[in-house]
C-alpha cells in the first residue's frame, strides 16, 4: 500500500496482469451473467458486488489482459 495526499492508495497486485483497457457489458440478470463467467473458468476480481452508487458489478481479466466488467445499472433500466 502506498500513501498519497493523506489517503491510502492500493497498488495493483504483482501477480495479476495490469490491464491496459477495460470493457463493460450491461446485463439484465447479474446472477446468471456472473454464473456464466464463472462456468467458463474466469477468476473473478469482483464477484457481484453492489457499489455505493447502486450499480451491481462483476469484474475479471480476459486472457488478453482486458479488465472486463459485467454490470447491472438499475436507473438505466427505470428500476
Amino acid at each position: 500500500m502506498a500513501v498519497g495526499a493523506g489517503e491510502p492508495i492500493l497498488l495493483w497486485p504483482d501477480d495479476v496482469t495490469v490491464p491496459q483497457t477495460w470493457l463493460e457489458f450491461e446485463v439484465a440478470d447479474m446472477v446468471a451473467a456472473t454464473a456464466a463467467v464463472k462456468r467458463v473458468g474466469y477468476t473473478l476480481l469482483v464477484d457481484n458486488r453492489l457499489e455505493p452508487w447502486g450499480q451491481w458489478v462483476t469484474r475479471f481479466l480476459s486472457p488478453e489482459g482486458i479488465l472486463v466488467g459485467v454490470t447491472h445499472t438499475p436507473w438505466l433500466r427505470g428500476e
